[in-house]
């Protein structure tokens, strides 16, 4: 654990899984200045919906302004990008306040959402649909 928050650059990491994407999130003291993949916040993540959700556990724990986040991700697509850098952050806010684990628990940014794609089967079009049955 970090002893003072001004001593260590990075004070935090930790992963976040959604779907099939992966996220790696640093939290930094910093101004509120967030980049993901070495991108601004909002120019990787050009929908307002991803930038509300990956940004909500700053909010609930009032730090928006006073930690940077720096992640990582790969695989997946934008939708499950947001979610695991969402994780990621709620996780790192654990981390470095155990006190606020009971807002993010309540606001349900620490349940990992394991909804995966179903595999396809073989005889069929997808995962579940069938051909047309034809009676004749």
């Amino acid at each position: 654990m970090a002893e003072t928050a001004s001593d260590v650059k990075t004070l935090v990491q930790t992963n976040g899984r959604r779907k099939s994407a992966v996220a790696r999130a640093r939290l930094v003291k910093g101004t509120g200045n967030h980049k993901v993949n070495n991108r601004d916040l909002k120019e990787y993540f050009t929908s307002r919906v991803h930038q509300t959700t990956i940004l909500e556990p700053l909010k609930v724990a009032n730090l928006t302004d006073v930690y940077d986040v720096i992640a990582n991700i790969n695989g997946g697509g934008s939708s499950g990008q947001a979610g695991a850098i969402r994780l990621a952050i709620a996780r790192a806010i654990v981390e470095l306040f155990p006190e606020k684990r009971a807002d993010m628990k309540k606001a349900g940014f620490l349940t990992r959402d394991a909804r995966e794609k179903e595999s396809k089967k073989y005889g069929l079009k997808k995962a579940r649909k069938a051909p047309q049955y034809s009676k004749r």
